[in-house]
Order: structure tokens, then C-alpha cells, then sequence
């Protein structure tokens, strides 16, 4: 089987599926951000590894936390996995820290921060061309 194969693309959206409503509501370490979401998931074609990517809503400690709960959940939430989803091998899950939406949001802010001063050098040459 082919990494993006169609099979592979399907199994990866159901673990990730999965995977979120197991992290969400079953897992009940307090280390574990409640704002902890599974970005995406790699399955390997073998069915023997998966990464899953974490982005947690906070700040460093608290991701640090999470991961290291998570980590420590990883065979909880394996045998979980293996209950709900049929495959023929269940995998060993990796959990990797996934700072991409938080490096978006931080842009986003930077953006703003720029056209704000963009808009407030513009206001000041309009009442400057209305004095003339």
C-alpha cells in the first residue's frame, strides 16, 4: 500500500477521528490541555507506526504538559484505538507537538499590526490634503 493511497488517506481521517474523541473524552489526566486538538495524522503503510500531530491552545508549559500526558496515556489510548477502529494491527502511536495554527495566529497579528499603521498614516494625509 502506497503512503497517500486512498486506503491509507481513509484510515488516517478515521484514527484522527478517533483519536480526538478519545483525547477529548475518555483520557483523564489533569496534564492534558483542555483546548487540545489532533491537527493530523500519518499513518504508515504497514500499519505499524502513526504520528499524530497535537496543537494545544496555550502556553509552553502547557504543551510540554500535554505532550508529556499524552505520552504517558499512549498505551490507554491504544487499546481504546484498537476497540473502535478494526484494523489488522493497531499502531504505536508518536505524539508530535504541532505549533502551526499558534505560528498562524501570531501572523495574523503581525498583519493587523501593519495595515492598522497603514490605515493611520492614510487618516493623517487625508486631513492634511482637507487643511490644504
Amino acid at each position: 500500500m502506497r503512503k497517500n493511497s486512498i486506503k491509507n488517506t481513509r484510515i488516517n481521517g478515521e484514527v484522527q477521528r478517533e483519536l480526538s474523541n478519545i483525547i477529548r473524552g475518555e483520557i483523564k489526566d489533569p496534564r492534558i490541555h483542555p483546548l487540545t486538538s489532533v491537527v493530523a495524522v500519518e499513518v504508515a503503510p504497514d500499519l505499524k507506526t502513526c504520528k499524530a500531530y497535537i496543537s494545544v491552545l496555550g502556553d509552553e508549559e502547557a504543551q510540554k504538559d500535554t505532550v508529556a500526558g499524552l505520552k504517558s496515556a499512549e498505551g490507554f489510548i491504544r487499546s481504546k484505538l484498537a476497540k473502535s477502529i478494526n484494523l489488522r494491527n493497531t499502531p504505536e502511536i508518536r505524539f508530535v507537538l504541532d505549533q502551526s495554527i499558534e505560528y498562524g495566529v501570531k501572523m495574523s497579528k503581525m498583519i493587523d499590526e501593519v495595515t492598522k499603521d497603514i490605515k493611520t498614516a492614510d487618516d493623517a494625509d487625508e486631513e492634511q490634503r482637507e487643511n490644504i
